[in-house]
């Protein structure tokens, strides 16, 4: 039986949502919030994001979907162009290989992971961004930023974890 014109876009927009939900972050992330130097230390949403889908939906967020999330989050946010991307790129990357380990572990170990991608994410940003401007960048401002990340991480990753499963219930 071919499927109803309804049933193929529920399965495109099935498809999309994974890459319309990092854009969303990606523009949450660059929103202006006039709060003094908090552009400094804002979570990087969109890598909790990109950190979810590398484990349970890979297929639906390719490795160049990735890069151009990071080239929006980096257009969107000043940040010289291509650092982010190499950092989802690189967080999606090693994730992809540790991908089965994580499948089915507590949320405690999904956080602990989240905190350890996270962390090579916040040091490859300031390695990157300490060659770009040929100086060493404030070590501070990486902290609390990773700081601020991982301890949002529970509050979108429960919001990403209920998208989950909705999403398992309709297949």
């Amino acid at each position: 039986m071919k499927p109803t014109i309804w049933q193929r876009l529920d399965v495109l927009a099935r498809q999309l949502t994974p890459l319309g939900i990092t854009f969303a972050l990606v523009i949450l992330n660059a929103v202006p919030l006039h709060v003094p130097a908090l552009a400094r230390v804002v979570p990087v949403l969109p890598l909790m994001a990109v950190y979810h889908f590398a484990i349970y939906r890979p297929v639906m967020m390719p490795m160049a979907a990735v890069f151009l999330i990071g080239v929006f989050h980096d257009l969107l946010t000043g940040f010289p162009l291509g650092v982010h991307a190499l950092v989802f790129v690189s967080v999606f990357g090693i994730l992809g290989a540790q991908r089965r380990f994580f499948m089915g572990k507590s949320f405690a170990i999904y956080w602990l992971g989240f905190a350890l991608a996270a962390f090579g994410g916040a040091v490859e940003t300031w390695v990157l961004m300490s060659g770009l401007n040929a100086t060493l960048m404030e070590t501070r401002v990486a902290f609390f930023q990773y700081v601020m990340t991982v301890g949002t991480f529970p509050i979108l990753a429960w919001i990403l974890l209920l998208w989950q499963q909705a999403f398992q219930r309709a297949d």
